[in-house]
C-alpha cells in the first residue's frame, strides 16, 4: 500500500505535489502544536450553549471497581398463570431450564406454595444480563409477597449458584368501622342491608352460634351493632379484618363479644363466647320439627316421640359437629339413611341423621365446627332434612333448650387488660348506636 501512494505521488503534475506537500504540512501543525489546551467540561447553571465558548466538564476518574456506565441490570417479566400451568411450564416459557424450576422449587420450605398456583395468578422472573435466572416474586396475598433470589459467586457459572426464599410483608394501617341492622325478613338479608359482606355475615352468626341458633330463634325486631376492621396499604383499601366487638338483641335479650389479644372472643364481664356446644349443626335454615315426645309420625302414623330436632335445608348444605368429639358411628340404614354420631366426653352424644354422603369414618377425631355430613333424604323421611339429637349421659334431651356446659372466663392474670378494651368496644358500640340514630 504504500509503494502504491509513492507510485501515485511520483505520477501527479509538479503543481499537484508542491499543493498536496503544503496541505500534510499544515495538519501536521494543527495535530502536534494546538492552541489551546483541550478540556471536556459541564455546568449545571448553564441553559443556554453560546457558539465558540468552551465549558468545563469533571469526568470521574475510572478504576477497577468501576461499573460500565451503561446499565445491564435484568427487568422483571410478569407471567400470569394460565389453566394447566405448572412452574415448569412457566419457565419453560420465559426460556428457564429444567434445572431452575427444580433448584427453585426446592428453595426451602417457602418455594412449596408455587406448587399449587391458580389460573389468574401471576408470579414475575428475572434473568440477568447472562440469560441466567434471577430471581422470582410471586404476590399470594395482598400484603405478602415470595421472593426467590440466586446468588452466583462465581458470574456466569450455574453450578456455583445458590438460591434462597424470603416472604416480605407491607405493613398494614388498621381502620375501625361500624355497622347495624334490624331483622324484617331474615337475619342474612338484614346483614346484606347493612353493607356486610358474606363472610362477615357468617362471622356474625359464627361468634353468638353458642347463644343463638339462627335456625330458628331469630325474629323480626332483632337488631345487631358491630365494630370491624378495614385494612389499608398505602392508603388503598384492601379488605375487611375480623369483627373486634358486637352486640345482638334476641327476642328481646341481649348479646355481646369482644375480641380480645389471644384471638377469643369474651361476653363484656369476661366470660368465653366459646361454649363445648354449637346452639345448632347448621346455619340459616328453618326447623320443621321440634323436640316432642308424644309427637305423630308422618310416615308410621303413629304416636312415636320425636327425640331430636329437624332442621329443613337445600340438600347438601354442610352439617357441622356441635362439639369436639369422637366419631362412634358412621354408616347407612334404611330408617336412619347415612348417619353419624359423636362422642362428646363421657357425658354427651350427638346424633346426625339422614344425611346425603357423610364426610367422617368411624374412629375419627372431630372439632367443633368441622363438616361432618351434608344434608339429604335418606332413610325414613318425607323430605330432605337433618334430623339432630342431643343426649346428656345416655338421656334424650332437647338441644334447644338444654343447658350447655359453662364458658370459662378470661384468665385472671389478663383481666385487668381485658377490662381496658372492653370499655373501650363497649364505647365504640354505643357511639355507633347514637350516630346511627342521628341519622334516622
Amino acid at each position: 500500500m504504500k509503494q502504491q501512494l509513492k507510485s501515485l505521488f511520483h505520477a501527479l503534475p509538479p503543481r499537484h505535489k508542491v499543493a498536496v506537500s503544503a496541505t500534510a504540512a499544515m495538519c501536521a501543525l494543527v495535530l502536534f502544536f494546538p492552541s489551546e489546551p483541550v478540556v471536556a467540561s459541564r455546568h449545571a447553571e448553564i441553559s443556554q450553549l453560546e457558539t465558540g465558548v468552551r465549558y468545563q466538564v469533571d469526568l470521574p476518574e475510572l478504576n477497577s471497581t468501576h461499573v460500565d456506565v451503561f446499565d445491564n441490570e435484568s427487568q422483571w417479566v410478569d407471567y400470569t398463570v394460565r389453566s394447566g400451568d405448572t412452574l415448569a411450564r412457566i419457565f419453560k416459557r420465559a426460556g428457564l431450564t429444567p434445572r431452575d424450576t427444580h433448584e427453585v422449587s426446592r428453595a426451602g420450605e417457602l418455594a412449596k406454595m408455587l406448587i399449587s398456583l391458580m389460573p389468574g395468578e401471576q408470579i414475575s422472573i428475572k434473568i440477568n444480563e447472562e440469560g441466567l435466572f434471577s430471581g422470582l416474586k410471586y404476590q399470594y396475598s395482598p400484603t405478602d409477597t415470595l421472593y426467590i433470589e440466586a446468588a452466583y459467586p462465581e458470574p456466569g457459572v450455574v453450578k456455583s449458584r445458590t438460591i434462597n426464599s424470603h416472604i416480605e410483608q407491607k405493613e398494614v394501617d388498621i381502620r375501625l368501622s361500624f355497622a347495624q341492622g334490624e331483622i324484617s325478613s331474615s337475619f342474612w338479608n338484614a346483614g346484606v342491608e347493612a353493607g356486610l359482606t358474606d363472610n362477615q355475615i357468617m362471622e356474625l352468626a359464627g361468634i353468638f352460634g353458642w347463644d343463638i341458633d339462627f335456625a330458628s330463634e331469630i325474629r323480626s325486631g332483632d337488631t345487631f351493632n358491630i365494630v370491624f376492621e378495614e385494612q389499608y396499604i398505602a392508603g388503598e383499601f384492601i379488605g375487611y379484618g375480623d369483627i373486634v366487638a358486637a352486640e345482638f338483641v334476641n327476642q328481646n335479650e341481649e348479646f355481646n363479644a369482644i375480641k380480645f389479644t389471644d384471638g377469643n372472643y369474651y361476653t363484656s364481664d369476661g366470660r368465653s363466647m366459646r361454649k363445648s356446644f354449637l346452639r345448632a349443626p347448621i346455619h340459616f335454615t328453618r326447623v320443621s320439627s321440634n323436640f316432642n315426645p308424644v309427637r305423630f309420625h308422618p310416615v308410621l302414623k303413629r304416636i312415636k316421640p320425636h327425640r331430636g330436632v329437624d332442621y329443613v335445608a337445600p340438600i347438601g348444605s354442610p352439617v357441622m359437629s356441635a362439639g369436639d368429639g369422637k366419631v362412634i358411628k358412621s354408616g347407612y340404614d334404611k330408617y336412619n339413611g347415612h348417619h353419624v354420631f359423636v362422642q362428646h366426653g363421657e357425658k354427651y352424644t350427638t346424633k346426625y341423621l339422614h344425611f346425603k354422603s357423610r364426610a367422617v369414618k368411624v374412629g375419627e377425631t372431630v372439632k367443633q365446627g368441622q363438616v361432618i355430613g351434608y344434608l339429604g333424604s335418606s332413610g325414613m323421611v318425607t323430605g330432605a332434612h337433618l334430623h339432630y339429637e342431643f343426649l346428656v349421659d345416655g338421656v334424650h334431651r332437647n338441644p334447644r333448650t338444654v343447658e350447655l356446659p359453662k364458658a370459662d372466663p378470661i384468665d385472671p392474670r389478663q383481666r385487668a387488660e381485658f377490662e381496658q378494651i372492653a370499655a373501650t368496644r363497649l364505647a365504640q358500640l354505643s357511639n355507633n348506636k347514637r350516630i346511627m340514630l342521628a341519622m334516622n
